[in-house]
């Protein structure tokens, strides 16, 4: 079949850089028979090796960092960090640090991390293209006064959100709480069973799970930091001989917190302080023992069930209004904690 020849005119455009031999703009044409490639092919090679060069750089910085901050994350997990700070501290900061302890610190330390990759990865990759278009002669001015103009519209949208993250981060770096603490964040109180940046889940003690906004936290009340005083109220009546009663409270709960349900969780032997308030309606002795983080209520209800007990055989009178001596709010103030004689 004869081949009919095509009129010079609809011949497609081809640059005159593409007729030089060795030249990268014949390669391309050659290669990819693209006229806007091939003209532009000295302007490629030329800025191809700065932003491959741009790249690596950018991929060795993020990379670097990553390995930093893991290494700084392991050694807080692992101890050396800690170890390192408590050298020449005093033996009771030294003794403070039990699995417990480390527990929340390994989880503190791998939240801060992977919020840290996150933050130096985007700074590494905005700074990148920002090198990459400055290379293809973008005017980087414009985009900059954009970018900041959508920041300012996104920070005064979303002010409560960045609020949210900072008080995670503080949260966090300070050590104000963890999983598995009683704590009281006014308004809220239970168990807390998750942290994270934004928020902070508590379950109360009627199970209901809360979700608190760090952002909107003022106040932390945390009772299992260290150690916790069980405080046991008991009510007698006016006539009820006060010196016996504080006799008898104290050997009686000396012998109950021996006992092997409670023995584990005392720290110091009990304190009977006397007479706490005195009423219309009788007298209140209140008694308290350090004791295990968390295990206040326990050892609180287990004195309180023994001293009753021990009164009622004694005879001690018992005034017939004794949860209003100890509670005036009645069965509501009994949730966050009192104990009843």
């Amino acid at each position: 079949m004869d081949l009919v020849p095509v009129p010079p005119g609809l011949l497609p455009a081809q640059p005159s850089c593409a007729g030089e031999a060795g030249t990268w703009c014949a390669r391309f044409y050659r290669w990819t028979n693209n006229d806007f490639l091939a003209a532009s092919a000295d302007a490629i090679m030329s800025k191809g090796s700065a932003i491959a060069l741009i790249i690596v750089l950018s991929l060795l910085v993020r990379w670097l960092i990553h390995r930093a901050i893991n290494r700084l994350i392991e050694g807080a997990t692992n101890g050396r960090v800690t170890r390192l700070l408590l050298r020449g501290a005093p033996a009771r900061l030294r003794a403070a640090t039990t699995p417990v302890t480390a527990q929340r610190r390994t989880q503190r330390a791998r939240t801060i991390g992977s919020v840290l990759r996150s933050f130096t990865s985007a700074v590494v990759l905005l700074v990148a293209s920002a090198m990459v278009l400055g290379e293809f002669g973008v005017a980087l001015g414009p985009i900059l006064a954009s970018a900041g103009i959508v920041g300012i519209a996104i920070g005064f949208g979303a002010q409560n959100l960045v609020r949210d993250f900072l008080s995670g981060m503080f949260m966090l770096l300070e050590d104000q709480y963890g999983v598995g603490d009683v704590v009281d964040l006014g308004g809220v109180n239970g168990t807390v069973e998750a942290v994270g940046l934004r928020i902070t889940t508590v379950r109360d003690i009627k199970g209901t799970v809360w979700y608190v906004r760090n952002g909107e936290i003022l106040r932390v009340g945390n009772m299992s930091q260290g150690y916790a005083v069980a405080v046991v109220d008991v009510p007698l009546a006016h006539t009820a001989d006060t010196a016996q009663a504080i006799e008898l409270a104290d050997r009686i709960a000396g012998e109950r917190l021996q006992q092997q349900d409670v023995a584990e969780d005392v720290i110091e032997p009990p304190q009977v302080l006397g007479v706490d308030k005195v009423t219309t309606e009788g007298v209140v002795l209140r008694l308290t023992v350090r004791v295990n983080p968390g295990r206040q209520f326990a050892v609180q209800r287990a004195l309180n069930a023994a001293i009753s007990d021990a009164f009622d055989e004694a005879g001690i009178p018992r005034p017939l209004g004794s949860l209003s001596l100890l509670d005036p709010q009645g069965p509501a103030g009994a949730e966050k904690g009192s104990v009843q004689g």
